[in-house]
Parts: C-alpha cells; structure tokens; sequence
C-alpha cells in the first residue's frame, strides 16, 4: 500500500488544535485559600465601617442604640472567626491568633463589645494581609494538561481523520503536523525532520527524526510533518508519567510551619498565664481582658504579611516572581542545592567548542567550508557555526548545488570543491575503516566534514556553561552555608560530568528520569532544607518535592506553575537575589515580631498590675501595631547590593 506525503492531504490547521488533556485533579473538598481569603477581607472591611459607624452614633450623636451596629460586627464578623479557632484547637492547632479569640469571647462576655470589634478587625484584616499575599492555587497540573492536544491526526487508507486523544490505540498511526505537539509516544514510520524534546529530556538540542527514530510525548516538531505509530497509549506515555509524578508530589508535600506559628507556640500560653494570674490575684474578669488586649499578637498577624507583602514587592521590581511567600521564610535556611544542567547552570543552546582538523586541512579552511554551507541549512547546529564563523571574521564562500537530503546531511560545491556534512553513525555505516580516523565520542553533539570525499575535520558542540555559574557555585558554601551542591540531570554521564568539572560541583547524578529526580530530592529534603533549581518541564515534579523550587527563565508554563519563586531572565544572579531577599524578609519579620511581642509583653505586666483598662490596652496595642508595621515596611527599601558573588 502507497502511502502519500501528509503534505498532499487535505490536512486541518493546527492551530487549531487545542492544548489540553483529560487529566483530573480530584478536590480536596476543604474551603479554598482563595475562598477564605475573600471571606476575611469581607469581614474586615465591614467591621471597620460598623466601628466608624458606632463611634459617629455613639459619640456624635449620642445615640445609645449605636452599639447595635457593633453586636451586627461581632455576629457576622465575630462568629466565623470564632468558629474557625475552635475547629484549630479541636486539631490542637494553638497559633499566634488563639489569643485573639480568647479576647473577642471575653470582651463580648464582659459588654466590652468596641474591644471586641476591634480585636475582630486586627484578627480578619491580618489574616487576609496573609490570603492577600499567598498565591496559593497552583495551576502546575493545569500548566501540563494545556501543552497537551485534544486531538490527534489518524492516518488510514491513504486520509486522515482527526480523533480524540484517549481513542489512540498502541499500533495507530498518525500524522504529526509541523509545529504540533506529539500526542504519544512513538517510533517515526515516514518523513524526516526535527523535534523539541528539552521539555521532555533536558537535551538543550532539537533531535532529528527519520524512520525508525523514538518520539516522545509532549515533544515539540519542527517543520516537517512525520508520520508515527503509537508504541504506547497516551495514559501511559512518559509526558502522562511525568503529570501522575506532579501530581503525587503535590498531594504528598508537607505544609510548611510558618515563622507566627512557631513564635505563637509559646507567645500564646505565655500570654494567658499571665492573664489568668491577674485575674486570680484582682478578682476582676476585667483585668484578663485588659492583659488579653494587649497581648492580642498583632505583631505577628499583622507585620509578618506586610513584610511578606513588601519581599514580593522588591522580588518583583528585580525581575522575580514570588508564588508562593511561604518560600521566603525558608530559602535562607536551604542548606542543600540541587541544579538541572540544562538552561540552569548551561545556556541551553549549543556552542561549537572545538575543530578536529584530519589530514591537510588546517582549522579556519574546515570552519570556513562548513559556515559557508551551513548558511543555508536550518539545521540546529548551524547557527552555532556560523556565530563562531562570524567572531572569528571568517569571510563566507559562494555555494551552488546545496542539498540536504534526509539520510545523506548537507551538501554543497564551492568553486571545484565538494562539501558535504554529516553524522558519524551514517558515515560509519558507509565505511567503518573511518572509525580509526575520527576522535573518541565525547559530550554533547558532532558532524563531520568532508571536501572531495576526504574527511577534513570533526566539530564538537557543547552547550556552554554559564560564565557566572562557577563563581555562584564556589559562593554557595562561603555565603549561604551550604552543606551539599548537587548536579542532577537527564543527560548523559559523560556530558553531565564535564559541566560538573567546569562549575565545580562534585555530587552529580545523570541519566535520572523525573521519577527518579523526584525520589532523589525526596530523600535529600528528609536530611535538610533543600533549594532545586531548573527550567524544564522534567524538572517540576521535584521542583515540588523541594523545600523551595526556583524556576529560572520563561521556557516553560509548566515549570513556572511548580516552582514558588521564577527568575524571569535565566539569571544565576538573580537566584541569589533571590535568596538575600529572602534573608532579608526573614530578618526584618523576625525584628518586627519579636520586638512587637517583647513590647506587648511589657504592656501585659502593666495591664495585669490594673494600670491598664481594656479599651486603652487597645489603643495601645494600636501604637504597638504602628511601629512595628513602619519596620516592617523597611523592606521594601533595598539595600546597596543584593548580591555577593
């Protein structure tokens, strides 16, 4: 049976095909973030009018019934928050805001009821400071399932018909139209061409396809169409693989404890023994309320998300994005990182690094045939020589006769001389006595020259490191106590370990697939905080084992949805912005908390000595809140420099 080109059917656009895939996130049927979030802003800012509301009537107007505005505040604002601190204490789940319920329950008790609003206000408008300042949806499931196609072109009986993805069968063929992404995995049965597997693999290569040739799903084609047979069905392809590992790593990822938890842990017993005596040694109700008021840890509910909010801020004005603020409590306290290779610590394109010459042919007259040739090839390797021909000055010959046919590379004649370019494996399946000739297989990729049939020379292309990533590497210990430096990679061993020697990392791991990199960064985050940095989409399933996962660059949708921070320019130096930023959050959050709380402290003493009523241990705590709100928001002013490598 004769099979016709793609390019003579009657093929439907593709761009229409849609980018998405049946995947299924199942709920966890709690209240979202989100949700709750809008809640208490809703209560907050209804709050503040009924106490604006209650303060005109009450002390404009005169009016005694004014306080009906504020028993409306404490029902729909009150109640809810009540609620909610007594499901956390059911859990045992005493933090820094159990304080300010034990205050509100006992102000309403005591007909402290401007107390209690108030309490009210400080306790909703700190937490959706906080909702404010988390982005907590994570769409990374969402990222994968959209680069996906809903269809797919079945080719039978010399046509092809679009079918729905789940329908593919192991054995269909199908027809990958340029510019597509591969639905499944699969072997090439006709057609020659590239494909964009560095989503997929970490290979910052496009890797030529020819009948016989694997594709993998999820890979991106070039410019030629390519008829394949599915090996697999799609739910069992290795882009499906890598979307169950992101999903098993996000569902099994610990909560992280945050800074006002820990602090509250013993802030908050603290405060009510303190109250609890003063009412024991007073006989008075009123004066626990008084210690509980000013106790109420604002600090904590307040200026913790305001310098939260202030990092992302400065993060966002040097090109980073910050998730999920969550991370700016821990990645200071990362002691171990772990790297992809690809478009991390490398460029993600390939250089040409060295010319093996053969024979007569001397270095500038192999790269000058080459470049001349390679000018009109779209090959991925061409730009490569061609930027060495152009910062070398090489002047280009004239060409004639250029073919690049499938199978045979690229060829030319210049002048008398003929030129061809090709692959070792082609050219050794043509003659194997040149095995002796050519130089050992080494990392990253090669061709081959020949002029006149005479091999003239091997180029070598490496993808390059970056030129501060040593120096980043080397600090790393110096100035943020790391304990470990680890290289993890898809790549091959020998190009993996060349990277390694030349940035300075000794661990390394290469070959691993997600799977693996994700078990991998598991077991190091059970032995210490770990920072993984990547930019690939095999890399975000451990972007979200990692304690903090950075994406650097904007390669990928995917990757950004995974990671909580994105270096937005492929930027080594910018990750350790990243990290100063965060130094600097914690530092100032700490300082304003610890030394709010060591003043409400001392304002605790006083109220339970009954030299403090309730409503005035309000406003005071008010003045607390002001001060330690006015250092928080010195981080957003940077300092001199941010970095220091």
């Amino acid at each position: 049976m004769t099979y016709h080109s793609p390019f003579a059917l009657s093929v439907p656009s593709a761009a229409g095909s849609g980018f998405a895939m049946n995947f299924q996130v199942a709920s966890a049927g709690a209240q979202s973030p989100g949700v709750a979030g809008t809640q208490e802003r809703l209560i907050a800012i209804f709050t503040t009018a009924a106490i604006f509301v209650y303060l005109v009537g009450r002390f404009a107007f005169h009016s005694p019934s004014a306080v009906l505005v504020l028993y409306l505040a404490l029902l729909v604002g009150g109640v809810p928050l009540i609620f909610d601190l007594a499901r956390k204490a059911v859990r045992l789940e005493f933090g820094s805001d159990l304080l300010a319920g034990f205050s509100i329950v006992t102000g309403v008790l005591l007909h402290e009821y401007l107390v209690a609003s108030i309490v009210v206000l400080m306790l909703s408008g700190g937490s959706a400071l906080e909702a404010y300042a988390t982005r907590h949806a994570s769409a990374l499931l969402g990222a994968l399932a959209k680069r996906m196609p809903k269809t797919a072109h079945l080719s039978k009986d010399h046509k092809m018909t679009d079918l729905s993805v789940d329908q593919i069968a192991a054995g269909d063929a199908l027809v990958v139209l340029p510019h597509e992404i591969c639905p499944v995995d699969g072997e090439v049965i006709e057609g020659h061409g590239d494909m964009d597997e560095s989503y997929l693999t970490g290979e910052p290569f496009e890797i030529s396809k020819a009948p016989g040739s694997a594709v993998l799903s999820g890979a991106l084609n070039g410019e030629a169409a390519l008829r394949i047979r599915a090996t697999r069905v799609p739910a069992d392809s290795r882009y499906a693989r890598i979307v169950k590992v992101g999903e098993d790593a996000e569902r099994k990822r610990p909560p992280m404890r945050r800074v006002a938890d820990r602090l509250g842990a013993w802030y908050t017993p603290l405060a009510l023994a303190i109250a609890g005596a003063a009412w024991l040694a007073s006989g008075t109700p009123e004066r626990f309320l008084a210690v509980l008021v000013i106790a109420t840890p604002c600090p904590l509910l307040i200026a913790i998300p305001v310098v939260i909010i202030g990092g992302i801020s400065l993060a966002a004005k040097r090109g980073i994005v910050i998730k999920n603020p969550a991370a700016l409590e821990q990645l200071d306290r990362c002691r171990t990182f772990i790297f992809d290779k690809t478009g991390t610590l490398t460029y993600g394109r390939p250089v040409l690094a060295e010319i093996v010459c053969v024979g007569k042919f001397d270095e500038l007259t192999v790269l000058r045939t080459a470049a001349s040739v390679e000018q009109y090839s779209r090959h991925p390797l061409a730009r490569a020589i061609l930027d060495s021909a152009k910062t070398r000055k090489v002047a280009l010959s004239e060409v004639i006769n250029v073919s690049e046919r499938p199978g045979e590379g690229l060829s030319g004649t210049i002048s008398d001389l003929t030129v061809q370019i090709t692959g070792r494996n082609k050219v050794l399946k043509r003659d194997p006595a040149l095995a002796l000739l050519l130089p050992p297989v080494i990392g990253g990729l090669e061709c081959l020259i020949f002029i006149n049939r005479e091999l003239a020379g091997v180029l070598l292309f490496q993808d390059a490191p970056r030129e501060e990533s040593r120096p980043f590497v080397r600090h790393l210990r110096h100035m943020h106590q790391a304990t470990d430096v680890i290289l993890l990679s898809g790549d091959r061993q020998i190009e993996v370990e060349h990277l390694a020697s030349l940035v300075g990392i000794k661990a390394v791991y290469f070959g691993k697939s997600p799977e693996e990199k994700v078990a991998l960064v598991a077991d190091e985050t059970q032995h210490a905080k770990t920072l993984f940095v990547g930019d690939g989409i095999n890399d975000a399933p451990a972007m979200l084992t990692a304690t903090v996962g950075v994406a650097v660059g904007q390669n990928s949708d995917v990757t950004s949805e995974a990671a909580q921070a994105i270096v937005l320019d492929s930027s080594l130096r910018k990750v350790d912005e990243l990290i100063h930023i965060a130094r600097r959050v914690r530092s100032i959050a700490l300082q304003s908390a610890l030394g709010g709380m060591l003043i409400s402290s001392c304002g605790m003493l006083i109220a339970a000595l009954g030299l403090l009523p309730p409503i005035d241990g309000v406003i005071a705590q008010e003045v607390i809140d002001l001060a330690v709100v006015l250092n928080a928001l010195r981080v957003t002013i940077p300092p001199r420099q941010l970095s220091d490598f």
